[in-house]
């Protein structure tokens, strides 16, 4: 992927969140640039609002989330004009209403995704571009813990990080036909290097629980002089090039 004068996602994630979605969180941001958003646009999850602050420009029309607490902590990050709580199969919205649409991995923890993305094809008008992002069918495979503790610890670590989908393009396109789109482009990122560290992260990132824990914030002292080293560290494992054996997969689709 190529980005004119990209900006620098890594530090401006990694001092807000644990230093392992910081990581895969700059990659993504990154994939967004460039690509076109005609307004309104709707995200579909978005959650704290954290990542849209940090990756656009302009605020997006609507943040719908079906999470009490997130989206009304999405409010301090005012990159929405509007913030709705709603499940996303229950979209409160016309039909044709929106020209864009995202979801940035959101998908994933969906057990009821056919009918999440059916409303989703519903709300966006004929034409509109829809991308998202969501571990693949390399994801699991490549838990570096896997190779020690057997299936067990792969199903653990599925319960943990919520994940219901973990499927390979083949399976979103079925997906995406069904509910009224089509799959016009994909790549796998996010290498099992990568991985892994995001995977240690999990473990390794305990002391960023406890202070969100304890004063709200993960991240205390958001400085170069505190996060500089693993800011170093993380360098060359976030790489924004797509690989063929990534474990993460960034899709763009458009509603027929």
């Amino acid at each position: 992927m190529s980005v004119e004068n990209p900006k620098d996602f890594l530090f401006a994630h990694l001092k807000d969140l644990p230093y392992f979605r910081a990581l895969l969180r700059s990659v993504e941001s990154f994939y967004y640039q460039g690509l076109p958003l005609p307004e309104p646009i709707y995200d579909v999850g978005c959650g704290d609002g954290h990542f849209a602050a940090v990756t656009f420009d302009q605020k997006l029309t609507v943040g719908l989330d079906p999470w009490h607490g997130p989206i009304h902590e999405a409010k301090k990050f005012n990159a929405y004009d509007s913030l709705v709580e709603a499940d996303g199969a229950l979209s409160p919205f016309p039909s044709d209403h929106f020209a864009s649409g995202l979801s940035n991995s959101v998908l994933e923890h969906i057990p009821h995704i056919d009918e999440v993305l059916k409303e989703t094809a519903r709300v966006l008008k004929p034409g509109a571009p829809f991308y998202f992002c969501v571990p693949n069918h390399n994801h699991f495979d490549n838990l570096q813990l896997s190779k020690v503790l057997g299936k067990g610890y792969t199903e653990w670590f599925r319960v943990i990080s919520r994940t219901k989908h973990a499927d390979s393009p083949e399976v979103w396109q079925e997906r995406l036909e069904r509910a009224g789109f089509t799959l016009e482009k994909w790549w796998h990122y996010f290498s099992p290097a990568s991985l892994h560290v995001l995977e240690w992260g999990h473990y390794f990132g305990l002391p960023s629980v406890v202070a969100r824990v304890l004063t709200g914030k993960w991240i205390i002292s958001r400085t170069k002089w505190n996060l500089g080293w693993m800011e170093g560290f993380l360098r060359k494992y976030a790489s924004t090039q797509p690989v063929e054996n990534g474990t993460y997969t960034f899709f763009i689709a458009r509603k027929k």
